[in-house]
């Protein structure tokens, strides 16, 4: 690729960039919350829209594929003879707003302050998915062409599990063959700092439901003689790590691998202080977890289990003394390398139900699982991502994991047998899952230049 058709790409995304975010921000107000039933018509709407995006701006075939669940949006352009393809992916659904009353702004009207751009799924990940579209835009109107080959698979269920992609990578390989994928999915280390992720933890969600008495009863009536689901549900959590944070599922730990000595010595060199990241991503008085283990090994190489909620029971406003005839608890674990999310659940669902109290029944439900990885950077996909990173943000990059799960990266690695490229542009406190989520404008910006760059160098 030459100079001029560098500077032209890249020019071009520069001039549009109030474009760009007017449309992101059209992308943001449809309020595409997978997991919900009465946001289907959203999603499906946001899947429409990218539809008719991915046509606009010249890519070819594209469809929605309908399957049992929210629909794939699918798009090519495969005209760079003999050069690499690239399976860009990325997801339009996301995650609930709540709790509402700690938003500033309102979650689904995006709005601008200190740089950044608030509302829910700015960087989680419709941001970060629009870096792609947008980065194509930028080649295909400004050089006519691509100078590589790019297949387009956007999903609206990965957080929901990912379930629909899943079955089709599965069942239909050759619709989306490629030589390696690009994900903007993750997050920056730091600010300015070039960031490739190269490992993810896997993760298994899980319910259990506690069944007690036939139906609701009246505390007053029957407490002391009626067995009570929520009771038992915390008896049972309190059985499941203790103190430290140390998980006692029998045989749980067994499969856990370190990383390697280089890993953990590069680990040390980043710029990571613990008491800013308690104080201003955390926000507790202290931290917790595993003891003899550093902050990043416990976030990135050391399972987890956490309780996510406990819906049952009277949960209104004011006082109603019932003892409930069932509650749940959702319960997680992530998983790292060389545990399997089979094996894993099956040692969680086997000691979970050796716990119940008398007169409780338990049902230990699996929701959705994904595999934990480490992702090889002995390619020249990687090679090619640290030389264009280089030279849009001016610094090396540095490789780090993830504690968060990406489970179709494990399915583009095993079904499709290609690597995966996940260069995110994220920071630290984006708050993706939380109120006030948020993407950093430079960060939108120049991950465009950056994708632009990637697909460049892997073209020449």
């Amino acid at each position: 690729m030459s100079t001029r058709e560098l500077s032209s790409a890249v020019a071009y995304s520069q001039q549009n960039q109030p474009r760009f975010l007017d449309e992101l921000k059209a992308l943001l107000r449809i309020p595409s919350v997978s997991t919900l039933p009465e946001h289907k018509d959203d999603v499906r709407h946001a899947a429409e829209a990218l539809a008719t995006e991915l046509k606009r701006i010249g890519l070819e075939h594209v469809e929605l594929i309908e399957g049992d669940g929210h629909p794939l949006v699918y798009a090519d352009w495969l005209h760079a003879e003999g050069k690499p393809t690239c399976l860009a992916y990325g997801h339009y659904d996301v995650q609930p707003p709540d709790p509402l009353a700690e938003w500033i702004s309102p979650p689904f009207e995006p709005v601008e302050r200190n740089g950044n751009l608030y509302a829910r799924g700015a960087v989680d990940d419709k941001g970060q998915m629009y870096i792609h579209v947008k980065a194509l835009e930028s080649l295909l109107a400004a050089t006519g062409k691509l100078p590589l080959n790019v297949r387009v698979i956007l999903e609206g269920e990965e957080e929901v599990g990912g379930e629909s992609i899943a079955k089709f990578v599965r069942e239909h390989p050759e619709r989306l063959k490629a030589d390696f994928a690009l994900i903007s999915d993750t997050e920056m280390f730091a600010p300015d700092l070039p960031t490739l992720c190269v490992g993810l933890r896997g993760m298994i969600y899980t319910e259990i439901e506690a069944r007690g008495a036939k139906t609701d009863l009246h505390s007053g009536m029957y407490g002391g003689a009626a067995p009570n689901p929520f009771v038992a549900l915390a008896q049972i959590i309190a059985q499941l790590k203790d103190a430290e944070g140390h998980i006692l599922i029998p045989g749980f730990y067994d499969r856990v691998t370190a990383p390697d000595a280089a890993e953990l010595e590069a680990w040390k060199g980043l710029p990571f202080d613990e008491e800013h990241y308690r104080q201003t991503e955390v926000g507790s008085t202290v931290l917790t977890g595993e003891p003899g283990y550093s902050v990043l090994e416990r976030t990135w190489a050391r399972p987890t289990l956490e309780v996510h909620g406990m819906p049952g029971g009277f949960i209104g406003a004011g006082a109603k003394t019932v003892i409930p005839a069932r509650a749940t608890a959702k319960i997680s674990m992530r998983l790292v390398p060389e545990m399997t999310s089979a094996e894993a659940f099956a040692q969680y669902k086997r000691y979970v139900e050796s716990l119940p109290p008398k007169g409780i029944t338990l049902e230990v439900r699996l929701i959705h699982s994904g595999e934990p990885l480490v992702i090889g950077t002995a390619n020249p996909y990687v090679r090619a991502a640290r030389e264009a990173l280089r030279e849009v943000w001016g610094a090396e990059t540095v490789f780090i994991r993830s504690g968060g799960s990406i489970p179709i990266v494990g399915d583009f690695e095993r079904h499709l047998k290609i690597p995966s490229v996940m260069m995110g542009f994220g920071l630290p406190d984006d708050n993706l899952h939380a109120p006030n989520e948020k993407f950093h404008l430079a960060n939108f910006y120049r991950g465009i230049e950056s994708v632009i760059r990637f697909w460049e160098e892997v073209g020449k």
